[in-house]
């Protein structure tokens, strides 16, 4: 599965984004989708899955972030924050639930995007 990222850009806090990820082929509904992203210096970290109808979230975005899919999967981020500014990647594969957040349940990566978050 080759993922193509886009919608990254530049936005003043408490502004909206839309992130989505896109086969170039007709998306596989038995692979889990999550967005990932990683700030300058930091390691990279979970933002957000959707897996077999189930949406997953970690505790900094949620209430802020929404992951959603048909065609594509979307990320909408609302209310962004400069701790947001980050490359946010996306990722498919099938990892056990109990391991959704980690990257190592995801084999197929798309490039990252940019989302920078001024102050």
């Amino acid at each position: 599965v080759q993922l193509q990222a886009s919608g990254g850009g530049l936005v003043q806090a408490g502004g909206s984004l839309t992130l989505s990820c896109a086969p170039p082929e007709r998306p596989d509904s038995r692979y889990s989708v999550a967005w990932f992203r990683q700030a300058a210096g930091k390691e990279r970290e979970f933002v957000a899955a959707i897996a077999r109808g189930r949406t997953y979230y970690d505790d900094s975005v949620k209430g802020r972030f929404t992951i959603s899919r048909d065609n594509a999967v979307h990320l909408q981020m609302n209310n962004l924050r400069p701790e947001d500014t980050a490359v946010y990647y996306c990722a498919a594969g099938r990892p056990i639930l109990s391991a959704i957040s980690s990257p190592l349940g995801y084999g197929n990566w798309g490039q990252g995007t940019l989302v920078t978050v001024s102050s």
